[in-house]
């Protein structure tokens, strides 16, 4: 027979159940984000756009992400950002806690060079874009080239900075040789675009393509430089609009269809990712958050501030246009890779 002893112990085990499913049901409903933090990883160096972009990103992220995690910037240029690319699939952590933003220049390389840049980027799980990349190529001003028609007759090359293959300066420039025929000798070494930038004032160089929120301020005010052609379409505050936009300089449909599938990964501009391998659920959850975050007026006025175009776009269209970049024509392709050599 059961003694008082054993009635009382059963109550007791009871209470401590119950006491306990309060406990339970609130770990359940603490998001997963709470406590962590994300590492945002930056495929080239401080000082650039790609830096400065996410940057701003990191600062707001967090308070539309459940939990409110730290969101803390890691550079990690290597490879034309390709070593940042191939890490998030790799030795990252795959629990949903590692980001990365890198040149969309490299989507183009992977469709074209497949040798060299081994990835299919239809295999990465595509959080969304903040802005296309609206890039213009620049000379400075002393050299005496003040438009579009000077620079493509000069009998001289001009002196252009290049950095590692893949990045799209070094696409850019490919273009203006060999879809324009401009003479171009480039002059290898430079970390990233705040390392071309400086190389421009030092006039060790010519002139460079780069991302026009990336064109200094007093660079613009005190026309220290002549833009030559703006490489994208779309026309932002501050910038001229008689400078001539590189598809109206094609010669006819088949070389217009080229010059975009060429200028396809600035379109694409500022991307950020997560590993495929990551939780579906969480991926869900950065979607939403980014999609907030690029919607926020606090996240707009300070990018307004700092002078960083916002023209965003989500996961899924990002997730689209891959797509529907790795369904180009192979004749497209073939003619691309000869532009820009590789």
């Amino acid at each position: 027979m059961l003694g008082p002893s054993s009635g009382l112990l059963k109550r007791f085990a009871t209470a401590v159940v119950f006491a306990a499913l309060p406990f339970s049901a609130h770990a359940a409903d603490r998001p997963f984000y709470a406590g962590k933090s994300i590492n945002l990883i930056v495929g080239e160096p401080a000082g650039g756009g790609a830096d400065a972009y996410a940057r701003l990103l990191s600062r707001h992220l967090a308070r539309h992400i459940p939990g409110a995690p730290a969101v803390i910037v890691q550079n990690m240029p290597g490879a034309g950002t390709l070593k940042a690319v191939i890490y998030l699939n790799s030795t990252a952590p795959q629990d949903g806690t590692v980001i990365a933003t890198f040149s969309s220049a490299l989507i183009e390389q992977a469709l074209l060079s497949r040798g060299r840049v081994p990835v299919d980027f239809r295999k990465y799980a595509w959080i969304g874009n903040i802005s296309e990349d609206v890039r213009v190529c620049y000379v400075w001003g002393a050299s005496g080239v003040k438009s579009f028609a000077d620079m493509r007759n000069r009998p001289r090359p001009l002196f252009w900075g290049a950095t590692a293959p893949g990045t799209a300066g070094n696409a850019d420039s490919a273009m203006l040789q060999n879809l324009f025929g401009v003479k171009i000798q480039q002059v290898q070494g430079y970390a990233g675009s705040a390392d071309k930038r400086l190389a421009v004032e030092r006039r060790e160089i010519d002139g460079d393509c780069g991302g026009w929120t990336s064109v200094p301020e007093g660079w613009l005010r005190g026309r220290k430089i002549n833009v030559m052609v703006r490489l994208s379409p779309t026309l932002v505050e501050g910038m001229d609009g008689t400078v001539p936009f590189g598809g109206d300089l094609t010669n006819d449909a088949n070389e217009r269809r080229l010059y975009d599938f060429l200028i396809a990964p600035e379109r694409l501009g500022r991307l950020y990712m997560m590993s495929e391998k990551a939780p579906q659920d969480r991926l869900s959850v950065l979607r939403i958050a980014f999609d907030k975050t690029v919607a926020d007026p606090a996240f707009r006025a300070e990018a307004a501030r700092i002078k960083l175009l916002v023209t965003p776009m989500s996961g899924g269209e990002v997730d689209r246009r891959i797509a529907a970049l790795y369904a180009t024509p192979p004749e497209i392709m073939a003619r691309a890779k000869a532009i820009i050599g590789e």
